[in-house]
């Protein structure tokens, strides 16, 4: 598995890493582990986009000097700056469509388990008014019990291949829970500010690299049988 680290921009990278996918898939690139730490950006899906209040939704990300784009894929409007951290994985496989939800299982649980070992207790599942919500969002416990969300995934197939994202926020959750508040607000779609968290809240000395051990950790013990299992 070929493990970079890139700095750059969310979107602009979008259709490369759709090229790179595809080559995956063809066998012209071996299975890629990619870090990625963005700019302040606001993924938008498509569904916003068509909301009447789009329009205000993005003037509120670049007061708050967010860079609004709009995604292809994916579900709801998603912030993330410099303290997040954007995991993508991309395999070859005969079928990559029959294990979407498996996938979803697998990742998350993994998620959790890496945010455990960080000493954040976390589990997988929605939490009431997240942003971006989903069922397999991985939320993490922060001190007094408030559940919070850390980490969101997302994936794409091609004929021959997945790709599988997650985002993580590392630290600084009080940049993203303004902007989305705003644009939330602004899209009429209800939001609780309050579940949007961080790996921080629960072990403030948390660092980019410790997250980045932990993930590479982690992917070193998920032995091959788990991505058969998936495929």
């Amino acid at each position: 598995m070929l493990i970079e680290r890139h700095l750059g921009s969310v979107a602009e990278d979008y259709e490369s890493t759709l090229s790179r996918l595809r080559r995956v898939a063809s066998g012209d690139e071996q299975p890629i582990l990619r870090f990625s730490r963005p700019g302040p950006i606001m993924g938008f899906g498509r569904r916003d986009e068509l909301n009447p209040g789009f329009d205000a939704a993005r003037q509120a990300c670049e007061v708050h000097g967010f860079v609004p784009w709009v995604r292809k894929v994916g579900g709801r409007a998603a912030a993330y700056h410099s303290d997040c951290m954007i995991v993508d994985h991309l395999v070859r496989t005969q079928d990559p469509t029959s294990g979407t939800m498996a996938r979803y299982r697998s990742f998350g649980r993994l998620w959790a388990r890496i945010l455990d070992g960080l000493g954040m207790p976390a589990d997988v599942g929605e939490l009431p008014g997240e942003y971006c919500a989903g069922e397999y969002s991985v939320h993490g416990i922060a001190p007094g019990g408030q559940k919070v969300k850390v980490v969101g995934t997302a994936q794409r197939v091609v004929s021959g291949a997945w790709w599988f994202s997650a985002g993580v926020v590392v630290s600084r959750p009080e940049p993203l829970r303004a902007v989305l508040n705003d644009v939330y607000r602004a899209l009429h779609i209800p939001m609780d500010p309050r579940t949007v968290g961080s790996v921080s809240m629960a072990v403030p000395e948390v660092r980019w690299d410790d997250v980045e051990d932990a993930v590479l950790e982690a992917y070193e013990e998920w032995d091959k049988r788990c991505v058969d299992d998936m495929s």
